[in-house]
């Protein structure tokens, strides 16, 4: 069970990933479609319960307020058709979702949790000055390999060139 003390970013299980902070699903360090809100929230709690029983009015309470009135099994079972899509899974041989029929859902991966990691507070910051390398529209000039500032035309005084 996850400590709700420490901030969970990422949880691991098999080859996927769930960034909790941002929803997103990651199979093999490639991101998977985005899954729905509903998906999320009862994978979220899935996870927060590894090979525990969850059941589905446990579900209902988390998904939906009690003065919602919606047909509760057609959303939950989309939700978690979703999440078997996503996942490569099914029913009828679950390698991630177990279906307990009419009590809930089981995860059976074991999953790893990987806690929030606060950015190193920054000493110094330099900012140096942009200087732009050339005009617009002219191309640098190059001398071994390095850029060469332009040059002012040369300019003659008093001698006329023949």
């Amino acid at each position: 069970m996850i400590d709700p003390k420490h901030e969970i970013k990422k949880l691991r299980f098999g080859v996927f990933e769930l960034d909790t902070a941002s929803g997103e699903l990651w199979r093999d360090g490639k991101a998977q479609p985005r899954l729905r809100d509903q998906a999320l929230q009862i994978l979220q709690m899935l996870l927060e319960h590894p090979r525990e029983l969850v059941t589905r009015e446990e579900l209902r309470d988390r998904l939906w307020s009690s003065d919602t009135f919606v047909d509760f099994d057609h959303g939950l079972n989309t939700a978690v058709n979703q999440l078997r899509s996503a996942f490569g899974d099914s029913a009828a041989n679950p390698r991630f979702i177990q279906t307990l029929p009419r009590r809930g859902y089981r995860f059976l991966v074991p999953v790893e949790t990987t806690p929030a990691v606060k950015p190193k507070a920054i000493k110094r910051l330099i900012v140096l000055p942009f200087r732009m390398l050339r005009p617009a529209g002219r191309s640098p000039r190059r001398r071994r390999g390095r850029l060469v500032r332009p040059r002012a035309p040369r300019r003659t005084w008093g001698t006329a060139r023949e």
